[in-house]
């Protein structure tokens, strides 16, 4: 499983206007090619009446999957580079819709390429762009002498506390980057001189945002 990656927010738009014709960007996170294509389908609905629906997406670990659409453009100069603005961003499992609605005036190959390029990089940066990264969640069960002393020093650290369980011990509940739980368990066993429990309760992935 990969330990980090970066990816969309879960769903955003954006507008722009290029010699009257009209370029409506649409960006959502998918896991799957099925949501990928079921977005898709959605967006062509919603524009039923638009002169094209360009679509790409890149979905899994590796971007195994990779797809582009130029819905009638010329070939080349919709799908493709919408699908290269993703893999220059780095993008993973993002799935982008740009809508046009013809103003009356042709860009040419050239234009058409920069135009869905710029709708695409506007929508992602509307949407906004996240790094997941898996964590443990780790739990350290103590004595409630020392709740005071591990709480504070957890609370400073670049570890964050998710909850604190009152039971027959407390429990602190706190996420881990996966590589690091080692070091971590390392320095609860110090911290507590020896007297902590440390078990790992499971993974999953924390986002930060990058813009």
């Amino acid at each position: 499983m990969r330990a980090d990656y970066k990816t969309v927010k879960l769903s955003g738009e954006s507008e722009i206007e290029i010699k009257k014709s009209r370029f409506l960007t649409y960006v959502k996170r998918v896991e799957t090619e099925e949501e990928a294509l079921d977005f898709i389908q959605d967006i062509k609905k919603m524009h039923h009446t638009a002169t094209h629906n360009c679509s790409a997406y890149m979905i899994g670990e590796h971007d195994q999957i990779q797809k582009a659409n130029d819905d009638g453009e010329p070939s080349g100069t919709a799908g493709f580079p919408m699908l290269e603005v993703l893999k220059k961003q780095g993008l993973k499992d993002t799935a982008v819709v740009v809508t046009r609605y013809f103003g009356g005036i042709k860009l040419g190959g050239g234009g058409l390429i920069r135009a869905y390029g710029r709708a695409t990089t506007e929508g992602i940066a509307a949407t906004g762009v996240v790094e997941r990264k898996l964590h443990a969640l780790m739990k350290v069960s103590i004595d409630y002498t020392l709740l005071g002393k591990v709480e504070n020093e957890a609370r400073q650290s670049p570890y964050p506390l998710k909850e604190i369980l009152y039971e027959e011990d407390v429990s602190l509940l706190l996420y881990v980057p996966i590589g690091e739980t080692e070091t971590f368990s390392s320095w609860m066993t110090e911290l507590t001189n020896g007297q902590a429990e440390i078990s790992e309760v499971s993974t999953s992935f924390l986002e930060f945002d990058l813009r």
